[in-house]
């Protein structure tokens, strides 16, 4: 495990998104501003909370984590870049012919990685799945799964949400990236979500709800679980799409497109190239 201060994990932030930049542009890719609205969780994750450790990255007590909003991977790939558990050239293997990491977050041949994810609604699940066979096989590592907002569109998610708060599974965390956005338009206009903390106390966990781009209080956050025993533990994170990139945030136009051309330059130029 590292750390550092909220500035030093801030800086490495601002690295993670110049290189989701670079490999969107580059690849001709989608999915931007959901990458960058969750850097700040995934920094705080690989650089904190998460008991992993790039020299030994198959380690059996390290903790898990589920990247379920997987069409965000490239922010993924980026921050293990950052936290080497892949060589940083790797990441022009992103989305490309030939290249070896895929669109969305596979872990096929990516260490670091514990699933891979495509369709949304599945994560939270597998999550669940690995906290309860930790329980049952007296493991004492736990589980981080990173949801967009709009994933919680789909059953799938509570389901799971509502048999790990049956089973009690405190050493689970849900972290939801509510960036208020999803492919076309605000969750606002398309499936209403809110109150979002209060739907994840419903279903029997412990819920914190945070500036999802404040390294102190997602630091702070993670740092407290479990927020209760016998609770799963879920974050609402709330975040902006785009995030970094003036012109990008919260612009639903940017899931789909990538920057090219004076954009790209603005958008380099923004995040410190």
């Amino acid at each position: 495990m590292t750390a550092g201060t909220a500035a030093e994990l801030g800086e490495r932030a601002r690295r993670v998104r110049l290189e989701v930049v670079r490999a969107v542009a580059r690849a001709k890719a989608s999915h931007v501003g959901s990458a960058l609205s969750c850097v700040d969780l995934l920094v705080e994750l690989y650089f904190g909370w998460l008991r992993v450790d790039p020299a030994r990255p198959e380690e059996p007590e390290r903790d898990r984590f589920i990247m379920s909003k997987a069409h965000a991977g490239i922010a993924l790939y980026a921050t293990l870049a950052e936290r080497g558990f892949l060589a940083r050239d790797r990441l022009a293997d992103f989305y490309v012919d030939g290249g070896t990491l895929a669109g969305h977050a596979d872990a096929t041949g990516v260490p670091g990685m514990d699933y891979s994810a495509g369709s949304l609604g599945h994560g939270l699940a597998v999550a669940t799945g690995m906290a309860l066979h930790a329980r049952r096989t007296g493991r004492r590592w736990r589980v981080a799964a990173l949801l967009s907002d709009g994933e919680c569109d789909e059953g799938s998610t509570w389901e799971a949400a509502l048999l790990a708060g049956h089973l009690g599974l405190d050493a689970l965390v849900a972290i939801v990236d509510a960036n208020g956005q999803q492919g076309m338009g605000h969750t606002r206009d398309i499936v209403d979500l809110e109150p979002l903390p209060e739907k994840w106390r419903a279903f029997g966990w412990a819920v914190r709800e945070i500036d999802g781009h404040d390294h102190d209080a997602i630091a702070r956050t993670l740092g407290s679980i479990p927020f209760e025993k016998g609770r799963p533990n879920a974050i609402v994170a709330r975040t902006v799409k785009g995030k970094g990139v003036s012109f990008m945030e919260d612009d639903v136009l940017w899931h789909y497109r990538a920057p090219a051309g004076d954009e790209l330059a603005r958008a380099l130029a923004e995040l410190g190239a």
